[in-house]
């Protein structure tokens, strides 16, 4: 998925952005937001969590869910 991510984070960066964690090297991150599978996706408004969606998507879809989530 990191190809898609990189994508929309360049065809939305007026709009968001776009952070990858690398939870085997930051557990704490995983376990502070209750990540039980990967690849997990999460957005955050004002420092808090908005949406998560758990699975694999497509850019396309990366990009809807971040449309509808906003």
């Amino acid at each position: 998925m990191s190809p898609h991510l990189e994508a929309v984070a360049e065809e939305m960066a007026d709009k968001v952005k776009v952070a990858k964690i690398n939870v085997d090297e930051n557990p704490v991150a995983a376990s502070k937001f209750g990540v039980r599978g990967l690849p997990t996706l999460m957005m955050f408004k004002d420092g808090k969590v908005t949406a998560t969606h758990l699975g694999a998507m497509s850019k396309q879809r990366i990009a809807e869910w971040i449309k509808e989530s906003a």
